[in-house]
């Protein structure tokens, strides 16, 4: 089991570095084309007129690539006030509340939207903007990221088993 679940942490810091190039991309067609509106060093070409809806797109897939990896790390942020005023064991079992409320919603979340993927595709749905593309391009990655946070859901249960009957230290803490 741990090394399935090393090889899926492996698999998440590839889909990390995925959005990390995806914000370098960004970062590069923004300047682009805030530089083409600004100076004309192409004649012709005043900006890039696609460059909002790619950056659009681009920030959808940065935030579905990087929150099962920030999960596994325990980096979403969390009010644990409550946590850490009850008892230890108290904590675990609100911990897995918790874990399993989380599990739920995020099957739920990966079946129906590989529903509308699905659908979108069947349907030939378009998304009609500056540029033309299949709807279900960006509406398929939303199971896939789903379907992960899932599986993580299901990782993270299995750590809190086999740990100390306390609430989890490796989140970030507001509280």
């Amino acid at each position: 089991m741990q090394a399935i679940e090393r090889a899926y942490g492996r698999l998440l810091e590839v889909f990390a570095a995925a959005a990390c190039a995806l914000i370098l991309g960004m970062t590069l067609m923004i300047c682009a084309d805030v530089l083409l509106r600004n100076v004309r060093v192409v004649p012709g070409l005043a900006g890039l007129a696609w460059a909002n809806e790619i950056s659009e797109a681009m920030l959808f897939l940065v935030t579905l690539l990087t929150a099962p990896w920030l999960l596994r790390r325990g980096q979403h942020i969390r009010v644990d006030i409550v946590l850490r005023a009850v008892p230890p064991r108290v904590g675990w079992f609100f911990e897995w509340a918790v874990d399993l409320l989380g599990l739920g919603c995020c099957a739920i979340i990966a079946w129906y939207s590989a529903r509308a993927a699905l659908a979108s595709f069947m349907a030939g749905s378009l998304s009609i903007k500056t540029l033309v593309t299949p709807e279900w391009w960006l509406l398929s990655v939303l199971p896939v990221a789903f379907a992960c946070l899932t599986l993580e859901m299901l990782f993270r249960m299995r750590r809190l088993w086999l740990a100390e009957r306390a609430p989890r230290d490796d989140a970030v803490s507001t509280g």
